[in-house]
């Protein structure tokens, strides 16, 4: 009789409940065991900052799955729980409470958690972070609460914590140390233009400026500026970026930069450990790069690749990175890895609000973002792997189909 074979997934978010699923859909009898550090069964978190939090979505809308499913199909949850310890040489988990768990294959799905800022008045009440459903349950309270709201940092989640208070009638300031939000994506044209769409919504947005201190009694009542400006505020949301959580896959020996380092199979330097979603920089084959992508679409499609290549798939992960955004009425589809270009372009014109921005280097498309312009990510998709010259001017031509720019 064949022992039973026994996958173990450490991380309780979509690439994990993802995962488990793809490993039964794929007929993987064996025991499934996932492990996740929240009380909540796994949950996607893209609503934490956008409907959710604006108290339009209900929670049972954000879970990943049903209540009943993980028992239907025999996956074992051990939530509230955290691996302690990861012996990749005899292929055990060890959890926080002692309990050992033997595998054969085992998935890293640990996720990412944000950069806290280390300046004083950081631990005063009023000041927070955006991460977990928790968390946005207590912003949402504080919205019913508070006045005037400082986020610091004008990134994705910065922008959409700003929409969303904004849009909950709080007075907003959006400060940002960059010249323009979201500057180090999108670049100065494209981060201008969100600095315009909050502008014109109300929000403060002040550029080119940190934040030195929080002041306040027992709990915030003013941002203090890197140039001697204090702004009064009642509540303060931190959103300046994350860092993957990496100690296990660190602690275990494995190969760590920035992420644990993977393969085109999403398979880590141990033999039967993977990695997926937020903390997985993986080898991706199109780009011939390690990419890791803290996005939703990374976590929903590489967790079922992992699965696969842990069930002895041989196909390599090679989706192009696709990440969106919903701030008031102004929804974004971003498509593809531009890291430096030449030049950004418009099919349509930025000030209507419905247009495509495509990112070039030379002749060749690097990245496009459709803005409030719908079912074209698979024309830049395939813009962006032709290999042949673009025809710029017919790229920027809306009366020419998109397809038809090569």
């Amino acid at each position: 009789m064949t022992p039973e074979r026994t996958i173990a997934i450490v991380g309780g978010g979509l690439a994990g409940a993802k995962a488990a699923e793809t490993l039964r859909e794929e007929g993987f009898d064996g025991r499934v065991l996932l492990v996740g550090a929240e009380t909540e069964r796994p949950y996607e978190r893209p609503p934490l900052s956008k409907e959710y939090l604006r108290g339009e979505a209900e929670r049972a809308t954000i879970y990943v799955h049903d209540e009943a499913f993980y028992a239907e199909h025999e996956i074992e949850l051990r939530l509230g729980r955290t691996a302690s310890q990861l012996d990749v040489a005899a292929r055990e988990l060890t959890l926080d409470d002692g309990e050992r768990i033997p595998y054969d294959s085992l998935l890293l799905a640990t996720g990412a958690e944000p950069r806290r800022l280390e300046i004083p008045g950081a631990d005063l009440d009023g000041v927070r972070y955006l991460r977990s459903v928790t968390n946005s349950d207590a912003l949402r309270d504080r919205f019913e609460r508070a006045r005037s709201v400082v986020v610091v940092g004008g990134g994705w989640i910065g922008c959409e914590v700003a929409a969303a208070a904004r849009q909950r009638g709080l007075d907003v300031t959006l400060v940002e140390p960059l010249q323009v939000p979201l500057q180090r994506v999108l670049g100065d044209e494209l981060g201008g233009f969100y600095r315009d769409v909050h502008v014109e919504r109300g929000v403060q947005v002040l550029t080119g400026v940190g934040v030195e201190a929080f002041e306040g009694g027992d709990a915030v009542e003013r941002v203090v500026l890197a140039d001697g400006r204090r702004i009064d505020s009642d509540l303060v949301v931190v959103g300046v970026g994350v860092r993957p959580r990496t100690q296990l896959a660190e602690d275990a020996g494995l190969a760590v930069d920035d992420g644990v380092l993977v393969d085109e199979r999403l398979q880590t330097s141990a033999p039967g450990v993977f990695a997926a979603g937020d903390v997985a920089r993986a080898r991706h084959p199109f780009y011939d790069a390690t990419v890791r992508v803290e996005h939703w679409a990374t976590a929903l499609n590489q967790g079922p690749a992992a699965a696969r290549s842990m069930l002895g798939g041989a196909e390599p992960y090679d989706r192009l990175p696709y990440f969106y955004s919903d701030q008031y009425d102004v929804g974004m589809e971003y498509t593809g890895w531009a890291q430096d270009w030449d030049r950004v372009v418009f099919r349509g014109d930025p000030a209507s609000r419905e247009f495509i921005a495509f990112w070039l280097r030379g002749d060749r498309v690097l990245a496009g973002m459709n803005v409030n312009v719908w079912d074209v990510t698979d024309a830049i998709e395939r813009l962006i792997r032709d290999p042949a010259p673009v025809d710029v001017e017919r790229l920027v031509d809306s009366e020419r189909p998109l397809a038809a720019t090569g």
